[in-house]
């Protein structure tokens, strides 16, 4: 999907790049952004848990666990494709 800035009544379009292009580690470092500013992807909710793990079966982890004002468990999975592609401003 194509992403555009728009500013001072200019529209462009954004480059496309890579993670290791850009040094940016999944866990260390978009994990953690999101963890401290969750609003951006799901606002009213509060950050419970990083790398939940508290099951009593298995060794699968929620890379971010939060609750929402509706008292609704808010689970955040980061996923990439095989590309690792992503948009850079």
């Amino acid at each position: 999907m194509p992403l555009f800035t728009f500013k001072d009544k200019q529209i462009a379009a954004v480059n496309s790049t890579q993670f290791g292009t850009e040094g940016i580690q999944e866990r260390t470092d978009l994990q953690v952004a999101l963890r401290d500013n969750i609003g951006v992807i799901s606002p009213d909710t509060m950050v419970l848990s990083e790398e939940f793990s508290g099951w009593t079966e298995g060794a699968r982890r929620i890379d971010l666990l939060g609750i929402d004002k509706q008292a609704n468990l808010v689970v955040i999975e980061l996923k990439r494709d095989e590309t690792y592609q992503m948009s850079s401003t």
